[in-house]
């Protein structure tokens, strides 16, 4: 309560406007409580117990590798959980505790009384995949994975367009010039098309698939930060601040960015769907993450695979249409709240 009393007051303003857009501001709320639920997604869907009881020992899966000899096998593997043996003889001398799903995303369930895909049970709450994994635990975890994913996307996108847009503003003549005839035959070329030769060149992982996208999602900001810039790099407070004699890096960063920041601001909701959506055009036509990842583009991949199984596509589609339905109304709240307009 006592940091909104210290906003000032074109902030609060923004604030209230914000809040008044009631779909929005819900929208982010129940967006942030998915997300932070899919941050525990280890706690909610895993083949490893959170923890248990044995011969009066607690042992917690989760953080240590526990052999099997200590439950009375014969391994020095790890222990699986799911052996029927395993579960016995740690029931039998102690508890275990379960996470809801007792599924992780690469757990394969070799217990079904169908064949693969497996429609939805008690079991298996959204059913299988073509493989026997639950697709619950998959798209816990492909959510995260999209999420994390189009969020450091458009990070580290807006802050090498808004640099650029900076640059070109703040200094125009020929860095103006130059940088504008770079970005149309950058824009230029066939994005997608790029992505998926350079994805078959190399072997994607997490980090690669990053580099890749951000090489043409940097130039969604810096037409709308170049014209903020070029519009007040001749205003009143700038020219003083140069007869001050502050240096550029200073005048633009301290006093011109935080104004083109308000447009900037408005565009980062749209911009994460769209790198989501990048991810999951790509996992869908099978350039994207490794084989094995949790991917809601290779679910909805398997859902075309396998129209018998219509669990796999409407689980996929229900996930990727509330994400980026939340993320819409978030964007569109933003939008209203930096509205001058509105009061």
């Amino acid at each position: 309560m006592m940091a909104i009393m210290n906003l000032s007051p074109i902030q609060q303003r923004r604030l209230s406007n914000f809040r008044n857009n009631r779909r929005g501001y819900w929208s982010l709320w129940l967006f942030l409580a998915l997300f932070v639920l899919s941050l525990a997604a280890e706690l909610i869907a895993n083949d490893k117990p959170l923890a248990l009881s044995y011969k009066g020992d607690w042992y917690f899966p989760l953080l240590e590798h526990i052999p099997e000899e200590t439950f009375g096998g014969f391994l020095p593997t790890e222990a699986d959980y799911r052996d029927p043996f395993i579960k016995d003889e740690i029931t039998a001398n102690g508890w275990i505790l379960w996470p809801p799903i007792r599924f992780s995303y690469d757990t394969i369930n070799y217990d079904l009384d169908v064949p693969s895909p497996a429609p939805p049970s008690g079991e298996n709450w959204l059913g299988t995949d073509d493989q026997g994994r639950d697709v619950a635990a998959r798209v816990i975890y492909g959510f995260r994975i999209s999420v994390l994913f189009g969020l450091i996307l458009t990070i580290l996108s807006s802050l090498v367009g808004v640099a650029v847009g900076a640059l070109q503003g703040y200094y125009g003549g020929k860095v103006d010039l130059l940088g504008q005839r770079f970005i149309e035959v950058w824009s230029g070329l066939p994005a997608l098309y790029l992505l998926i030769i350079l994805s078959s060149i190399v072997e994607p992982n997490f980090w690669w698939l990053l580099g890749i996208m951000l090489l043409f999602s940097w130039m969604g900001l810096v037409d709308v930060v170049r014209a903020e810039f070029l519009r007040a790099r001749n205003f009143e407070y700038v020219r003083a601040a140069r007869a001050l004699g502050l240096g550029n890096r200073k005048i633009m960063f301290r006093h011109i960015l935080p104004n083109a920041m308000v447009a900037t601001l408005t565009f980062m909701p749209f911009i994460l769907t769209g790198a989501i959506t990048g991810l999951t055009s790509l996992d869908f036509l099978g350039f994207g993450l490794p084989s094995g990842s949790p991917s809601l583009g290779e679910l909805i991949a398997q859902g075309k695979s396998n129209l018998h199984a219509p669990w796999l596509g409407i689980s996929a589609f229900v996930s990727l249409a509330l994400m980026l339905t939340l993320l819409v109304f978030v964007g569109e709240a933003v939008r209203d709240a930096f509205d001058p307009r509105k009061n």
